[in-house]
């Protein structure tokens, strides 16, 4: 017996321990059907004709999996074969616990192209929701979902045509490591080369201890109840995205606290959960479930500024759409309150438009209208409650709701020693922590932890010392420290595939840096006609005092706006007290020059609208240059107190900071750089121009949760010196390999490699080496010295040539990979490529053609580079992968002396693409008998899909006339011809159902 069979027996034994049935008669189609048609009978207490099944059958199965996931858990309509109307449901979502939970294992789905066997599968109700594959080799989380991926790849698969379109969850395992995710149509599945794919778990306990045997996570997740609350309660589909999510375990630790809180009336509560963990959906779903609360009146979720507002309640409506409406004014906000419309019971809104409510004095008198809500219970959830809550507003909730229940999340809890806000009692001042406003903690989802889980990323802090002969103490100009970013940037921001954020300590620094920059990269460019300037944009509120005008409503709601944004902008607020003229002028003028630059009409009296525009530019950055050109980018935003809590961007990877931070502004403000993208982006980069070192180890010690000892080497990536060792060791490792295959540690060796399984460890040694160079990279705090040190352990052209090596047999492999699947030798099924950490930021499309023309030209304006010198560069890089064959042939052929532009080569290539691909059409469809013309709209049919579809080629062939077996002959044949042409086209996309093809 394999160890997969021993595996697979020993779980069914564990799912009987746990009162499931084990079916081991349902074992295709058919049997799966006949049981689902016996428990749908039960359940809703009627007896169907076959023929009402059949059609039953067909009204529930879709190819669309959010479609089938929201009728399994919603009531339906069919009608009967005498008219008679049947409302039924597919289980009972009243009381999950009460469906028929089962086992089948070795199921077969058998369509025409498909064959699958799937190891075990759960059943409630006789639905397929869980699938569970076990495997005998190491997986990795990325290659346990490329093999489902693969399954719904198939053309013909069950996932689309049967009762399996229900599965809601895929459970891979081999035992002593188990991951999960949520099913999802296959575009929410794709591997997108430029990002990290990440919605896929390992369970945890309460205090974030993994349970990855399977043993322990079946017992944990698996229990009957257990998985009908997951799926019930803890799954969200996201009506904007068409998509499935899954809870992670922190999120559903969180939620179920706070409904425990609730349902027993605990008092207060805060959940500590780190910047960048997903708090938006814990919040979501606590105020979702509460709905159902019948002894709740209200759920208040309450943000503290209006752009929180617009991005929480757009967040809520994306989980679910118009769960929440928009609270225009605190008329809005209090028709609302006193409204007994179901739909009106989460709410959405502000602290200020509370406030404003609980106003007696206000002369509207709202707080005597809802007089009638005050003695109810009522929950008020505080997003980023240190904020929100620490001040009149919290007194003044807790005085008109005495019976209210307060709970917060926060990212950077207040404790004693962070604690700077003020409350008179009587007549003392005292400062206030977390827990004298909320009493308890409920559950913590440190910033440790989410570094571990890899949901965040560390952080690179670089202590800039300044030059040679500046003193110790002394305070670094700001021009030296424009004149470091300049030089640093490049590095910091992988040449410009990511953006920064400088923050400056007021709004006159802040001023003063705009300019600085603006006159001293003009000098750059008259200095150097290649310097290709950084675009720079700057902004901070104005002073609202100057918007309004009198009589104006347009103009006195604009300052509104901006005195409501100010309530958490401390230092702008108190700047713009101080010569508000000024700050006028020169922010008028900044936004005049950013019109200038982005073709933008902005104006200073409606600076929510410039704010905006600054937040999407910088999230912008996410296209190629090739997309969208970089001249509509920013790559430094200079900032007060904007953009430091709340905004998020995964191409945000570097702060420069020349403002004194500390505790949990320190945190949230570093907290910008670190989300997740891939291996391009190892960690936050923080550049510090005022030597900060005992604040960042004084906000480590407070924030990082249990384990203080540990939190700095969790936290911190290893300094310079440590990395160059270990990219040393990598290097030095790569040629004992070689050493052990007798060959010397050269690029041109590699390919003297015999058998996979050399070729397979070369992919593993030198990913390592890559990995380590592109962390390297990065670091702003290396000095010649240094980099001289590591250009000797491998020299820059070694290392281009070995990673054109490297992209050559990483190809050959997952070629193999790809044609045998499954038949396929373990270890080339575990490979991952992860070819993201070979594409350059700068050597793309754009760069190889201006380098082709620089070089072809007779007096070359830059150093000419051969024709093969060219090729090697194109090699080197992954990013080109799929444009790599034409573009070498392209260029073998061009003749090196003829002085030609970028217009005129781009023009020549597109061209010769289309002369190549027409002439390859035309040959295969010669070859097989067939019209050019019909060919070619067979493939574009396909490829502006991306889904190939069986019954499409026999149309395509219907006119040849062939026995049934002779078009099977020919549909095997010009695919064969076909798939290479259809891959290319694709551009590295997957086109769904051609795997069965290949």
């Amino acid at each position: 017996m394999s160890k997969e069979n021993q595996i697979e027996l020993n779980l069914i034994e564990q799912l009987k321990g746990l009162k499931y049935i084990y079916r081991p008669d349902i074992v295709d189609r058919k049997t799966l059907e006949q049981n689902f048609k016996a428990k749908f009978e039960e359940l809703n207490r009627v007896h169907l004709t076959d023929n009402e099944f059949l059609r039953l059958r067909e009204e529930i199965i879709n190819s669309d999996v959010f479609v089938a996931s929201k009728k399994l858990r919603e009531r339906q309509f069919f009608q009967r074969e005498d008219g008679t109307p049947l409302h039924y449901t597919l289980v009972n979502i009243k009381d999950w616990c009460k469906n028929d939970f089962e086992v089948i294992s070795q199921l077969r789905i058998n369509t025409e192209n498909s064959h699958q066997r799937y190891d075990i599968i759960l059943l409630i109700n006789g639905l397929p929701v869980v699938q569970i594959e076990l495997k005998k080799l190491d997986i990795s989380a990325r290659k346990a979902m490329q093999q489902i991926v693969d399954y719904k790849n198939e053309a013909g698969n069950g996932y689309g045509n049967s009762l399996l379109c229900f599965m809601q969850l895929f459970i891979v395992s081999n035992r002593s490591n188990t991951y999960y995710f949520a099913n999802n149509k296959i575009q929410h599945f794709q591997f997108n080369a430029d990002e990290q794919f990440l919605p896929i778990y390992q369970l945890a306990d309460e205090s974030n201890k993994k349970i990855t045997h399977l043993d322990s996570f079946t017992e944990k997740f698996l229990g009957k109840c257990t998985l009908g609350e997951m799926i019930s309660k803890y799954m969200v589909l996201v009506e904007s995205e068409q998509k499935l999510l899954v809870m992670r375990p922190y999120q559903i630790y969180a939620v179920k606290a706070i409904e425990e809180c609730v349902k027993q009336n605990r008092g207060n509560g805060y959940i500590w959960h780190t910047t960048g963990s997903g708090k938006t959906l814990t919040s979501f779903k606590a105020s979702t479930l509460l709905k159902d609360n019948h002894e709740i009146e209200k759920c208040l979720f309450v943000v503290d500024r209006k752009d929180l507002d617009r991005q929480t309640r757009e967040e809520f409506n994306k989980f679910q759409e118009g769960s929440v409406e928009e609270n225009t004014n605190t008329e809005t906000l209090v028709k609302r309150l006193l409204s007994t419309d179901y739909a009106d019971k989460v709410i959405v809104t502000t602290i200020q438009k509370l406030g404003l409510a609980l106003d007696g004095t206000y002369k509207k008198n709202y707080k005597e209208r809802l007089e009638p809500l005050s003695k109810k219970r009522v929950v008020f959830i505080f997003d980023e409650c240190h904020r929100s809550q620490f001040g009149e507003n919290h007194k003044a909730i807790k005085e008109f709701f005495p019976n209210a229940q307060l709970f917060g999340f926060t990212g950077t809890p207040i404790f004693d020693e962070n604690a700077t806000y003020s409350i008179r009692e009587g007549e003392y001042a005292s400062y206030k922590i977390t827990e004298d406003i909320f009493q308890k903690r409920l559950h913590a989802y440190t910033i440790t932890h989410a570094i571990e889980d890899k949901n965040v990323l560390r952080f690179h802090i670089d202590y800039f010392k300044g030059n040679k002969n500046q003193k110790p103490g002394e305070v670094i100009s700001r021009q030296a420290v424009v004149e470091a970013i300049l030089t640093k940037h490049n590095a910091a921001t992988n040449s410009r595939k990511f953006n920064a954020v400088l923050a400056a300590a007021s709004i006159n620094n802040a001023i003063e840096y705009y300019q600085l920059f603006k006159e001293i990269q003009k000098k750059k460019q008259t200095e150097n006609t290649e310097y290709a300037p950084l675009n720079v944009a700057c902004v901070f509120s104005p002073p609202s005092q100057l918007i309004a005008k009198q009589g104006d409503q347009q103009s006195q709601k604009n300052a509104a706006d901006i005195k409501q944004l100010q309530e958490d902008l401390t230092q702008e607020r108190e700047d713009n007290k101080q010569n508000p003229e000024e700050k006028k002028k020169a922010l008028t003028e900044i936004i005049e020059n950013y019109n200038k630059q982005f073709n933008t009409n902005h104006i200073i009296n409606e600076f929510d609208l410039y704010y905006q525009d600054v937040q999407k530019r910088i999230k912008d950055q996410q296209y190629s240059n090739k997309d969208y050109s970089h001249e509509n980018k920013i790559d430094i935003t200079i900032v007060v107190d904007m953009l430091l809590t709340g905004f998020d961007s995964k191409y945000l990877n570097t702060l420069y900071v020349d403002k004194n931070l500390k505790y949990h502004g320190l945190i949230q403000a570093f907290s910008r750089t670190n989300r997740v993208l891939n291996d391009t982006k190892p960690y936050g980069n923080i550049l510090d121009f005022r030597s900060q070192q005992d604040s960042v180890n004084q906000a480590i010690a407070l924030f990082s949760g249990e384990d203080k000892g540990k939190a700095r080497e969790i936290w911190l990536v290893d300094p310079a010196p440590v990395m160059i060792d270990k990219y040393k060791e990598a290097v030095e490792k790569l040629g004992v390999f070689m050493q052990e295959h007798n060959l010397v540690n050269e690029p041109q060796e590699v390919y003297n490699l015999k058998g996979d399984a050399a070729r397979i460890a070369f992919v593993k040694n030198f990913k390592e080496v890559q990995r380590l160079k592109t962390q390297l990279d990065q670091y702003t705090d290396i000095d010649e010295k240094q980099k001289a040190k590591i250009e000797a352990i491998l020299p820059e052209e070694s290392l281009q040539e070995f990673r054109s090596s490297y992209i050559e047999t990483a190809k050959q492999l997952r070629e193999i990979q790809q044609k045998e699947g499954e038949n396929a030798p373990p270890e080339i099924q575990q490979l991952d490529f992860e070819f993201v950490l070979f594409a350059s930021a700068v050597i793309d499309y754009d760069y190889i053609m201006s380098l082709i023309a620089d070089s072809t030209q007779k007096k070359p304006a830059k150093q000419k580079m051969t024709k093969s010198q060219v090729i090697s560069l194109l090699k080197s890089n992954s990013n080109l992968m799929d444009e790599e064959e034409d573009l070498t042939e392209y260029i073998n052929g061009l003749d090196w002396e003829s002085g030609q532009d970028v217009e005129m080569l781009r023009k020549g290539y597109d061209k010769f693409k289309d002369d190549k691909y027409n002439k390859e059409i035309a040959t295969i469809a010669n070859k097989h008998g067939l019209q050019t013309t019909d060919l070619k709209k067979f493939i574009e049919k396909i490829t502006s899909r991306m889904i190939f579809d069986g019954e499409k080629l026999t149309d395509l062939l219907a006119p040849l006339d062939l026995s049934w077996k002779e078009r099977r002959v020919k549909e095997l044949a010009l695919m064969e011809d076909l798939v290479p042409q259809l891959k290319k086209l694709a551009q590295g996309r997957e086109i769904s159902g051609l795997a069965a093809y290949e």
